[in-house]
């Protein structure tokens, strides 16, 4: 018959006599081990921190997938354009301004 999990311990015989150091042993292997049990069980349900994994495995996916669909010419054009910004951003900031400013006399026209 199969030995039930609980008793599955080390098997002492009728003669065999176990010292308390042993017995000591046997009891710090056991915590351990139900240690290793309950952190596992406690990540498993911690929903939060699994649910960010889960996000920051699609992001990796997606990030390598678009990486592989986009040609590099396109890559690195796109990596001289941020750097370009980078260095000098007021261009971007004045031609920014002027949509802006198109925009709202646009809208203060109609009404």
């Amino acid at each position: 018959m199969d030995q039930d999990p609980r008793t599955a311990g080390a098997a002492v015989s009728a003669g065999e006599e176990r010292s308390p150091a042993q017995i000591q042993a046997d009891i710090e292997r056991t915590r351990e081990e139900l240690g290793d049990t309950v952190e596992a069980i406690a990540a498993k349900t911690d929903v939060k921190a699994r649910a960010h994994e889960r996000v920051d495995e699609i992001k990796h996916t997606v990030k390598a997938k678009v990486q592989e669909v986009t040609p590099s010419s396109a890559q690195d054009g796109g990596e001289q354009l941020v750097a370009k910004v980078r260095a000098n951003p007021l261009p971007l900031a004045a031609g920014g301004a002027l949509l802006v400013a198109f925009l709202l006399g646009r809208r203060s026209a109609r009404t």
